[in-house]
């Protein structure tokens, strides 16, 4: 798509948020550049809410919101099924977002894109913080989101040989991997309905006071390959 065009499709996009939400963005601008992740391949900044100083006393918050075409172009190379359209409204959105938890003081998104950048590292074998699914979308009781992968937090005092798991509303059960060092992530395979990216049986321990001063061990990873349990007659 044409930068043009792109610049078109925004201003459109940008009309079908209420007014409120752009109660302080100074401007929402298109950028030419492509903005590549420093480290990964095939990640790309979308777009950012930029801070801008007010230059006023107190606690005004003013932002300016830049969607990168470069970057878009760049995804929709590598994506026959790139859809400008959609990841334009969520990438303004999501920044739309920024904007207002910034002006109330509510910093999660900020949270939420920690955890997504801590999921990339897992994905990538590099190390990461072993509890950085807490900050993302909850779901249900214990079950977090973050990214399209879901984490099934469980506290446990040490690994067990095996466990019972809920997923769906379906029943499963799956033998642990002999010698799962906490924390571990487990990629659980065997469910019948499997979410977009990877459902995660994270096991841990309640947090010492060790890790205070020390930081949480290191996490472990593996597979837990379950069956369905059949319900009782």
């Amino acid at each position: 798509m044409r930068r043009a065009d792109f610049e078109a499709m925004v201003r459109r996009l940008a009309e079908q948020v209420p007014a409120q939400f752009f109660e302080g963005v100074a401007e929402v601008a298109v950028s030419p550049k492509c903005v590549a992740h420093p480290a990964r391949s095939g990640v790309y900044t979308l777009g950012e809410c930029i801070p801008l100083p007010t230059g006023e006393a107190g606690d005004a918050v003013q932002s300016r919101i830049v969607l990168y075409h470069g970057s878009f172009q760049a995804l929709a190379r590598e994506d026959e099924e790139f859809d400008w359209r959609e990841e334009a409204w969520e990438t303004l959105t999501h920044e739309l977002r920024h904007h207002v938890e910034w002006r109330a003081r509510a910093p999660a998104l900020e949270a939420y894109d920690r955890a997504v950048e801590q999921n990339l590292a897992r994905h990538e074998g590099e190390p990461f913080d072993p509890v950085f699914f807490l900050d993302g979308e909850p779901r249900a009781p214990h079950l977090y989101e973050v990214d399209g992968d879901f984490f099934l937090d469980r506290v446990v005092r040490e690994a067990p040989a095996e466990l019972a798991l809920e997923w769906r509303g379906a029943s499963y059960r799956g033998a642990v991997p002999p010698a799962t060092a906490l924390p571990a992530f487990l990629v659980v395979e065997g469910v019948r309905e499997p979410p977009p990216g990877e459902l995660v049986l994270v096991l841990r321990r309640k947090p010492r006071i060790g890790d205070l001063l020390f930081g949480p061990s290191a996490p472990s990873s593996g597979t837990l390959r379950v069956t369905p349990v059949a319900p009782s007659p």
